[in-house]
């Protein structure tokens, strides 16, 4: 049963994933569908921005990727519990839902495509992958050392080493002294399943083929080049996909930007 918080208006409720994990989202404004897949160490508390943009056309699904939030977990990890995460979302909400994923999230949005899942329509913005071939030695240390700090049980070092590659020193250490450091430890062990999802960090061509839906393909005008570059391989390989560059943003793309172009974008006829 579904519980109600008045003060974000907004309902939280729960879906029993195959394996008898439980997932827990919070939904919120009216319209047709649309889930919302977050990316690395965010949950759904993490989506509201966005979604409160998006609330206005519709009915907005964000969930706590397993092993993050109020969500459940399973001994062994399988990229393929997390497809079948999103599908009993999917399945919840009628069967046939809009999904926007972002970053690692969004390459779980495609492989869930890929896989069968019945979207109306998919915008990922910025799926990390790489369009550089030489780049497969580098991912293949950076997973290898940060899934060893994570066997090791030390999330600190692994939460560093992955933020380290995302941010400045300064920023970094400015992180670490604030509240939220906290909570980003809390979903530390998680990052293992965003290295899982992303596999060896190449666009995936040949997965990408079988995603019939229309896909819409977002990168930053700022963001770093490999990602902008990877971003326009994804959509080369997808059978209907599109590409859209948002001048001046970066990875962390602004929610009031973004909004109105998934909005036109699932508007589309």
């Amino acid at each position: 049963m579904d519980e109600v918080n008045t003060t974000l208006s907004r309902s939280r409720g729960h879906v029993m994933s195959p394996d008898g994990t439980r997932i827990a989202y919070e939904r919120y404004g009216d319209g047709p569908p649309l889930v919302l897949v977050s990316g690395a160490l965010c949950t759904a508390e993490d989506e509201q921005p966005l979604g409160g943009l998006l609330a206005a056309r519709h009915t907005v699904v964000a969930y706590d990727r397993r092993g993050r939030g109020r969500s459940g977990d399973a001994p062994a990890y399988a990229v393929q519990r997390e497809i079948e995460d999103l599908a009993a979302l999917v399945e919840e909400f009628g069967g046939q839902v809009a999904v926007h994923g972002t970053s690692s999230g969004a390459a779980l949005a495609l492989a869930a495509a890929a896989a069968g899942a019945p979207m109306t329509r998919l915008s990922v913005f910025e799926p990390p992958y790489s369009a550089d071939p030489e780049s497969r030695t580098a991912e293949a240390a950076h997973t290898a050392r940060l899934t060893e700090l994570l066997d090791q049980g030390l999330r600190e070092a692994a939460l560093e080493l992955f933020l380290s590659e995302a941010m400045p020193a300064q920023a970094l250490a400015g992180l670490r002294g604030s509240p939220a450091w906290a909570a980003l430890l809390e979903v530390a062990p998680t990052l293992a399943y965003d290295c899982a999802v992303l596999g060896d960090g190449q666009v995936p061509t040949v997965l990408l083929a079988g995603v019939r839906t229309r896909v819409l393909v977002i990168d930053g005008g700022a963001s770093p080049l490999w990602m902008r570059e990877g971003a326009v391989a994804v959509a080369a390989s997808l059978p209907r996909g599109r590409h859209r560059t948002l001048t001046g943003q970066t990875h962390m793309v602004a929610p009031h930007v973004l909004a109105p172009v998934l909005a036109d974008f699932l508007a589309e006829d």
